[in-house]
């Protein structure tokens, strides 16, 4: 007898309904799986067997064959451990197949025929969006399953809650009422805030700038300048996430396993990673024998920062150029790629020489010039050209770091982020960019030119400092977020000036 069970796989981070076969007749005791099953969904047959025996179910001594249609589309992972179970005992009769129309299954199978926790049961839930089926998942996925509003979900904690609720009737535990990650602006998403950086006001100023235009920052400063404790503060100061963009990280969250402590799920609060300098290029971009996404992806929509930025292997660093670029990084595999979305702001911070005094009027600099040349070598010409802005920060004086004036808040600054992303919604509403940092030559040309006096600043600084015409470009998109800023319609020479600024590297390196 044959069956037919209904089930998800997952391909980056969208999921698609699996159709599995399950065909029991006479034959050498042996289960058979076809349909580009990797090695976790083979060694199924062994839990599957187990779990179906300890349920109380008896296994068959005949030939087994389990097909997972589409055949073309690799099935990876143990979570198909249900539906193949759920398969071979409709086949024998135990299950009634009308019984398993209405419903998909996903989930691991223990040997006692305990459902264990499996990835992905977000995108898996949007997937079956158009079948109109019901998901039966692990009740150990109760916090993902309750992640989206009226989620067609049921929870189960053992195979035997799925036969009985699929024989019986029984009812299967529903998701709890939809729970969402910490809102934006709440204690939880900002333990720490702006006011509690002393001095800097540049710094933090050009990080104003970075985060209302998107633009990518590097800042440059001798130790103890405050470059970390800056950066640390970036989260507090991003505006809320759309509900697309956060549904976008919930997912990608989901398939990466990481969303047991509530982070993740349709928050308001865009992401901040900042992975060590020792992290490989597979645990930054992603892939591996089993692909998921990297800490590019994680960051989607939020902030990547890298301390120390030269310590990072050079293979390390060069593997951003893609993702910077396009948003995204793709894996190919023999037959195949998978691409997960990376669009997030890069902030970076180093040193400006190997012990770190270069230019500090406190402390002479040990390093021959061969060793600040190779030093600064580490960062490529291309990496250099996909950041904006770079910020020198210098040391403190004791005044500064004594003093009780009380800084500008993280709320605040926010204010004003919030509305300059807006000016720049409003503005690039039927344009492919959306925010200042991802504009094209033609809406440079369109929408960040600017006046006659600001032309001859960027003149005259273009042949005085000979800036390249990569500058050129970065300091009429930084020069209309700085307009967006001053909710200024035209690009001043004001503008113009602070904007170069944030070019320091232009002039040294």
């Amino acid at each position: 007898m044959t069956s037919t069970i209904y089930s998800v796989t997952l391909w980056g981070i969208d999921a698609f309904p699996v159709q599995i076969e399950v065909d029991v007749a006479p034959g050498l005791p042996q289960m058979i799986l076809v349909g580009l099953p990797d090695q976790a969904v083979k060694e199924s047959k062994e839990r599957v067997k187990a779990a179906i025996k300890n349920s109380g179910f008896p296994f068959p001594s005949k030939k087994i064959i389990v097909n997972l249609a589409p055949a073309d589309m690799k099935k990876e992972g143990p979570c198909f451990d249900l539906p193949i179970a759920i398969g071979i005992l409709a086949s024998l009769g135990h299950i009634h197949p009308e019984k398993i129309r209405d419903y998909a299954f996903l989930g691991e199978l223990a040997l006692d025929g305990r459902l264990r926790k499996t990835k992905g049961i977000v995108p898996a839930i949007l997937g079956l969006g158009e079948t109109h089926r019901r998901l039966i998942v692990p009740s150990e996925n109760e916090t993902e399953a309750s992640a989206l509003p009226e989620s067609p979900v049921l929870l189960a904690k053992n195979l035997s809650e799925v036969i009985k609720f699929l024989n019986e009737g029984v009812p299967l535990q529903n998701p709890a009422a939809s729970r969402k990650g910490p809102e934006a602006g709440s204690s939880a998403a900002y333990p720490f805030d702006f006011q509690e950086v002393k001095g800097q006001r540049q710094a933090k100023r050009a990080l104003e700038v970075a985060v209302s235009g998107a633009h990518n920052i590097l800042m440059v400063g001798p130790p103890g300048s405050g470059k970390s404790l800056i950066c640390s503060r970036i989260p507090t100061i991003l505006p809320p996430l759309s509900f697309e963009e956060s549904l976008e990280i919930t997912k990608i969250y989901s398939v990466s396993g990481l969303t047991s402590n509530g982070f993740g799920l349709l928050t308001q609060v865009r992401p901040f990673r900042a992975p060590h300098h020792s992290i490989s290029p597979v645990a930054l971009v992603g892939g591996g024998s089993f692909p998921k996404p990297g800490e590019i992806s994680l960051a989607h929509h939020g902030v990547l920062f890298l301390d120390e930025f030269p310590e990072f292997r050079r293979d390390v660093v060069e593997s951003l150029r893609s993702p910077l670029e396009e948003g995204e990084i793709r894996i190919a595999r023999a037959k195949s790629h998978i691409a997960y979305p990376a669009r997030f702001l890069l902030a970076a911070a180093m040193n400006p020489c190997p012990c770190g005094y270069l230019g500090d009027r406190r402390r002479n600099c040990r390093c021959s010039l061969g060793q600040i040349q190779k030093y600064r070598a580490k960062i490529s010409g291309p990496i250099l050209d996909r950041i904006d802005l770079h910020i020198e920060v210098p040391t403190l004086s004791y005044e500064t770091l004594t003093s009780e004036a009380p800084g500008e808040t993280s709320e605040e600054i926010r204010k004003r982020v919030i509305k300059c992303r807006a000016i720049q919604a409003e503005r690039y509403s039927d344009a492919d960019c959306k925010v200042n940092a991802l504009m094209r030559a033609r809406d440079i040309k369109a929408y960040a030119r600017p006046d006659a006096e600001g032309r001859k600043l960027i003149e005259m600084a273009m042949k005085e400092l000979h800036l390249s015409a990569r500058a050129y470009f970065k300091i009429l998109k930084i020069s209309r977020t700085i307009a967006d800023l001053a909710e200024e319609e035209t690009i001043s020479s004001e503008h113009i000036a602070e904007a170069i600024q944030y070019r320091s590297l232009d002039r040294q390196w």
